[in-house]
């Protein structure tokens, strides 16, 4: 007889038994399903249990797929909140406050009735056994597994680019960037050296896709409008910005037309774009770009990704970007039971070329898995192979300037703009939200103000710490410094945690 462990509750305790299961055997399954400790036979199973590994925009549409199904539906996730990245550079420049692009997923799933959300991070999946090892508590049982786990930056094996070189992937990140900027403007208006007044104003952020134009953009907004009028001993306007990009043009993945409209609008806005330009090194005070020195006290990293480690975790060879070869329904070979979507999922369009990883592919992918795993449950035809309907592609350059690409269409300038934030909107979940960032930009597009400009945690001067970044902690760290050790060490050059 096929036995099943059973290691995590299915049904709430204290609902009746169902009609086709006896009252002793009830009583017996619900002891095991709150312990975990027994075990039962294959048939007797109530419900199939579905987890979601990740709550970003593909794990929270396969979970919204699932929710009039007989199904519990696991979701899993290391932060509490669902984020929408594609605005985490508003808050790097003091644009938005983090809760304006964010919601907390009890709220997003809270009326689903088979919905239960973790707060915890997986580090591995036991395929043989078909469970999910988390990093805090215990592993959790799967009939399916949905794998939408998204990517970090990649830094092509210098594993000490993170901390001198911040990314732009999470919250905390954005926070990190934010304090950093306005800290640099503020250590600018009280030194008397030259020299160290020009390495505090320059910005180098490395990689022109579409978030490092958009954030050179903002950061251009930033420096020679909102704080225009705020210091007396500094003029923000000779803040010096670089993008620096190692390709031969900005935006690789829109028509040459739109690229080169983009790299004019940046240039006007006083950005210094440098082409076919690598980076060779990073350091607390500086870049080596294209054999050539450049003072900076801010660097951003803004250039490739890799997919999160789920090619690890399944044992399965990584294709391009770390990420994982799926089969035409997306789920992994030799596996029909599980199912990677978003960043880490390899998978070509109609042309042969893999898809980018942006939101439209996440959320289309999550709802045709959920579809999927929908039609298994209830025993139904699957549907047919998973295709992608390109939408277009937009990015902002800054105030009415933006380009869209739409396939029938291609747009520039203040109409490619409107759209650009109308689509962005509506892409945010909750009502909230969407007020809270339709007021803020148009308090902005108004005053040119910024009211997010706090800076939290830390402060230590970006001059004291470019100085101490090659040496040890301090004996006596700073009260700051102890409540947050993680983000102290990435300003200060200590050895990082790991992300």
């Amino acid at each position: 007889m096929a036995m099943i462990e059973v290691g995590e509750p299915r049904r709430p305790v204290g609902h009746s038994p169902p009609p086709f299961v006896s009252l002793p055997k009830y009583l017996a399954r619900e002891i095991a399903m709150t312990n975990g400790s027994a075990r039962f036979p294959a048939g007797d199973r109530v419900r199939q249990c579905v987890v979601v590994v990740g709550a970003g925009f593909g794990g929270l549409e396969a979970a919204r797929k699932l929710a009039r199904l007989p199904v519990d539906v696991t979701v899993i996730d290391r932060h509490n909140y669902h984020l929408f990245q594609p605005l985490l550079y508003q808050v790097a420049t003091a644009a938005l406050s983090p809760a304006d692009i964010a919601q907390p997923i009890r709220a997003v799933l809270r009326d689903q009735q088979n919905a239960t959300v973790l707060l915890d991070e997986v580090i591995g999946v036991d395929l043989a056994a078909r469970r999910v090892e988390t990093r805090f508590g215990r592993s959790r049982s799967y009939d399916y597994l949905i794998l939408a786990t998204g990517s970090q930056y990649a830094y092509f094996g210098h594993d000490d680019w993170p901390r001198l070189a911040p990314g732009l992937k999470s919250i905390d990140d954005a926070t990190l960037i934010r304090r950093r900027l306005l800290l640099a403007f503020e250590e600018a208006e009280t030194v008397t050296d030259p020299e160290i007044r020009q390495r505090l104003l320059t910005f180098v952020l490395v990689g022109a896709g579409p978030t490092g134009v958009e954030m050179a953009g903002a950061l251009a907004e930033l420096a020679h409008a909102t704080l225009s009028r705020d210091f007396r001993h500094i003029d923000p306007h000779t803040a010096h910005i670089l993008l620096v990009e190692a390709g031969p043009r900005v935006l690789s993945g829109f028509p040459e037309r739109l690229a080169a409209f983009a790299r004019r609008s940046l240039e006007r806005m006083g950005v210094e774009v440098l082409l076919d330009t690598p980076i060779e090194a990073i350091e607390g005070d500086g870049v080596v770009a294209g054999g050539k020195r450049i003072e900076a006290a801010n660097v951003i990293w803004c250039a490739g990704v890799e997919a999160s480690p789920v090619a690890r975790w399944l044992g399965v060879p990584a294709g391009q970007g770390g990420r994982v070869r799926v089969a035409p329904d997306l789920s992994v070979p030799g596996h029909a039971e599980i199912f990677v979507i978003g960043d880490a999922a390899f998978v070509t369009g109609p042309t042969g070329e893999p898809l980018p990883g942006l939101a439209p592919v996440a959320k289309q992918q999550g709802q045709y898995v959920g579809e999927l795993v929908a039609r298994l449950v209830r025993r139904e035809p699957a549907p047919p192979p998973f295709r992608y309907r390109d939408q277009g592609a937009l990015a902002t350059i800054g105030r009415h300037s933006a380009i869209a690409d739409l396939g029938w269409i291609r747009l520039t300038g203040s109409v490619a703009w409107v759209l650009w934030g109308v689509v962005h909107i509506l892409f945010l979940i909750g009502f909230r939200n969407r007020m809270a960032v339709f007021l803020n930009w148009i308090w902005a597009w108004l005053t040119y103000g910024r009211g997010a400009r706090l800076i939290t945690g830390d402060t230590t001067p970006l001059a004291a710490a470019s100085k101490r970044a090659p040496c040890a902690a301090p004996a006596t760290p700073n009260p700051s410094a102890r409540r947050h050790p993680t983000r102290t060490a990435q300003i200060m050059g200590l050895p990082d945690r790991d992300t």
